[in-house]
């Protein structure tokens, strides 16, 4: 960045802290069967103007690897 602000500082750090307190955090995936894969599957769906009160869409989506979770999201769009 060419002028970093005071406010890009304190990002830095809130997400250093975060790092920080997360470090031990993890998925823990046991090793596969011989002949046995983990697949990484995803899912995804929409729904057009399914909020008939003010006609706004939502989407989302779901990321598996080897069964278990490991991205998902979803939004109603602005």
């Amino acid at each position: 960045m060419e002028r970093p602000k005071g406010s890009h500082l304190i990002a830095v750090k809130r997400i250093l802290r975060y790092v920080k307190g997360t470090i031990n955090y993890g998925i823990m995936f046991p090793a596969s069967d011989r002949g046995k894969e983990c697949k990484l599957i995803g899912y995804t769906d929409s729904n057009w103007c399914g909020d008939h009160e003010d006609r706004k869409s939502t989407a989302g989506y779901m990321f598996f690897y080897g069964g278990s979770p490991i991205s998902w999201c979803s939004k109603k769009e602005p």
